[in-house]
């Protein structure tokens, strides 16, 4: 079994060890980490996950500000400063500020403005898209435009294109697209966001998070059929459910860089191998997440929404259950 000693971990920045440094300096209001940290960031994909971990960071001071005061002429202060302002207008429609219309303009300009002055970078294009969840009637031309394959819906596939030029299968890009699904609808589709997912894993090479996709649509569905007050492993067992983990492990997780892999994206791989029954697959999972965990979706199951202590828990149960099955196909307790 697991060390009742062990307790998990939340932090943004995850393996991330440099990331760590930068937002602790973040949290105190100095800008020279993240600054240093991004000038070393040359590869897309985590340029892309470094920016919105420290714009989720930074979005409650003004240290990108002083940042870009201090260097006008920086690039990087100036995509800095674009995913702050998405990230506050974000915040402002999910809590009703009377202030969102004027904060969606800000960001939108500023995304236009990014995406002239860093014309290779996906960065801007990303905004673009997490900023189109805030159309929810589709009024913008460029959020209803027609979709790239059968099943799929009208949407802002151009905004899609762009980051996808830049970065091919970005994966901060298609979750925006996802939120934008959700958003579109009053009932926020599934079956839609199930098309979207499978259309999205079906071309993404090995080693793409994107074949994680398909995890987060179940556990969506799961919390919204309140699955805590069901038969708890139903949704989990069933073949399709086992097919999506399974390939989710042997697609992406086999492939990935791990000390780059997104936390959201191992706990929903843990959570659905667990859920799935698949204990020691389970167990490479938690073991690569170390001691870190984030909330979603183990609190799905809980039956207090939003209570962390139950999430908590129920990770600790999948852990200790999955380590120990793997403990026993050795022969003995689990390292």
């Amino acid at each position: 079994m697991a060390s009742d000693n062990f307790r998990p971990v939340y932090h943004p920045a995850g393996h991330d060890n440099e990331l760590r440094a930068a937002v602790q300096d973040l949290r105190t209001g100095r800008w020279l980490a993240m600054r240093n940290l991004l000038e070393g960031t040359r590869a897309w994909p985590l340029w892309t996950q470094r920016t919105q971990v420290l714009a989720a960071v930074a979005a409650g001071s003004d240290a990108v500000q002083t940042w870009r005061s201090e260097e006008p002429g920086s690039t990087a202060a100036a995509i800095m400063y674009t995913r702050v302002l998405v990230e506050r207008a974000i915040r402002a429609h999910r809590e009703g500020h009377a202030r969102t219309q004027e904060l969606w303009q800000e960001a939108w300009e500023a995304c236009g403005n990014a995406a002239r002055l860093a014309p290779a970078d996906p960065v801007p294009w990303v905004c673009l898209l997490a900023l189109a969840q805030l159309d929810t009637d589709q009024r913008l031309e460029e959020h209803r435009l027609p979709p790239p394959g059968p099943m799929l819906f009208p949407g802002p596939w151009a905004l899609l294109a762009e980051a996808d030029k830049r970065d091919p299968y970005n994966r901060e890009a298609y979750h925006r697209m996802l939120q934008f699904v959700y958003a579109r609808r009053s009932d926020g589709s599934l079956s839609e966001a199930v098309n979207f997912v499978q259309w999205a894993a079906s071309s993404a090479p090995e080693g793409s998070p994107l074949h994680a996709m398909p995890l987060f649509v179940r556990a969506e569905r799961y919390r919204r059929d309140k699955g805590h007050e069901k038969a708890l492993d139903l949704h989990w067992v069933t073949e399709d459910a086992t097919r999506d983990a399974l390939r989710a492990l042997h697609l992406w997780f086999d492939h990935a860089v791990l000390a780059e892999a997104s936390l959201l994206d191992l706990n929903h791989l843990a959570h659905a191998l667990w859920g799935a029954l698949q204990f020691g697959e389970a167990a490479r999972v938690f073991e690569a997440l170390g001691p870190y965990y984030v909330s979603v979706p183990w609190s799905y199951r809980s039956r207090r929404p939003g209570d962390a202590a139950e999430a908590e828990d129920t990770f600790l149960r999948a852990r200790g259950r999955s380590l120990g099955a793997r403990g026993d196909a050795r022969g003995g307790p689990p390292g």
